[in-house]
């Protein structure tokens, strides 16, 4: 039976009544409660660069709850996708030293490689006893700050029966109906693909059946959510965050967290070595995984990397959703690889 209705059929079906129930919380009204005046106190004026993936918005957002902490703390955001990102702290590198203090982005991979090429600086958060351990380095260059899945998505009014798994998506009643971000420009896309191969049950047969599928790439998860939401692909891969978001806003569409398990990046924080303002680094970096750097995070729909904060309305909990882990360093030995053979296959 083919699950897709027609543009028709969708203007019938009334939007505003199929939406997934993805609301955030309220973003906190009190920034400073893990941050004890001492702390503020003795943190001279300063001011750092933050590169990261973080859409904008959600940026300006975090770094206007840290400065209500922190008001002498001035943070300066390169905004760009991990590709570009990754790409400038490797020409930088090349050129003398990086520019920024703090890097938050991609995938534990690339803080692994930062880390192996002493770019980074160990540094563990005040309250790291508090957070999932699975997303912590244990040698302390980097924490994980989100927790974000990488799911199939679908536009409600078009789609009747969802695919509840990653092999469904090769089935000839999607072809030309899919949407997936590219590895070139998403750190978590470049994750995946590396994460895909690795996995038995799916693997480069799965990979050439999808890509057979026809399935447009868009630069990054933004435009694959909104493509899907429009309806312009009724069916997409994309991270959940952004399809809880949309939801929230209205827009008809929906998240099936596919049977054989889902990737997830957990959106490092790392600090680069050459800072000259490691203690405003630290304090930014506390801030983000502290319990209202957390509920921050939480209202604005990502799962947190506590549990303390509770989740987003509508989200999973950590342990209702099937998660593929491979070993670390399997995929960060494979990423390049694994990139190389999705151009191959989808570009």
């Amino acid at each position: 039976m083919n699950s897709f209705r027609t543009p028709a059929a969708l203007a019938a079906f009334g939007l505003a009544g199929v939406l997934l129930a993805g609301c955030a919380s309220s973003p906190s009204t009190a920034a400073s409660g893990d941050a004890s005046p001492s702390a503020e106190s003795t943190l001279e004026a300063a001011t750092i660069t933050l590169y990261t993936s973080e859409p904008q918005e959600k940026a300006d957002a975090l770094v206007a709850a840290f400065n209500e902490v922190h008001p002498q703390v001035t943070v300066e955001v390169f905004r760009a996708g991990t590709g570009d990102l990754t790409t400038r702290v490797a020409t930088e590198q090349a050129s003398g030293g990086v520019q920024a203090d703090v890097f938050l982005a991609a995938d534990a991979g690339t803080f692994e490689d930062y880390a192996a090429d002493d770019l980074l600086l160990q540094y563990s958060p005040a309250d790291v006893e508090s957070l999932n351990q699975d997303i912590v380095d244990p040698e302390g260059y980097y924490t994980g700050t989100r927790i974000i899945p990488t799911v199939i998505a679908y536009n409600t009014g078009l789609v009747s029966e969802p695919p509840t798994s990653w092999a469904e998506l090769t089935d000839a009643e999607y072809a030309n109906k899919l949407v997936m971000p590219n590895p070139d420009v998403s750190g978590a896309a470049a994750y995946n693909a590396a994460v895909w191969l690795d996995e038995p049950a799916l693997g480069e047969e799965w990979m050439t059946k999808l890509a057979a599928n026809k399935p447009v790439i868009a630069d990054s998860n933004g435009p694959v959510s909104q493509a899907i939401a429009t309806g312009a692909q009724p069916v997409g891969i994309v991270v959940d965050y952004l399809a809880r978001e949309l939801a929230a806003q209205g827009s008809p569409i929906a998240v099936s967290y596919p049977t054989e398990g889902v990737p997830y990046v957990s959106q490092p924080v790392g600090i680069f070595a050459d800072t000259q303002e490691a203690g405003a680094s630290k304090a930014f970096v506390d801030f983000l995984v502290s319990a209202d750097g957390q509920e921050l995070a939480v209202s604005q729909s990502y799962l947190p990397v506590r549990e303390d904060v509770g989740t987003p309305e509508g989200a999973p909990s950590m342990d209702e959703i099937t998660i593929l882990s491979p070993e670390l360093e399997t995929i960060r030995a494979s990423q390049d690889a694994a990139v190389e053979k999705f151009r191959t296959l989808f570009l």
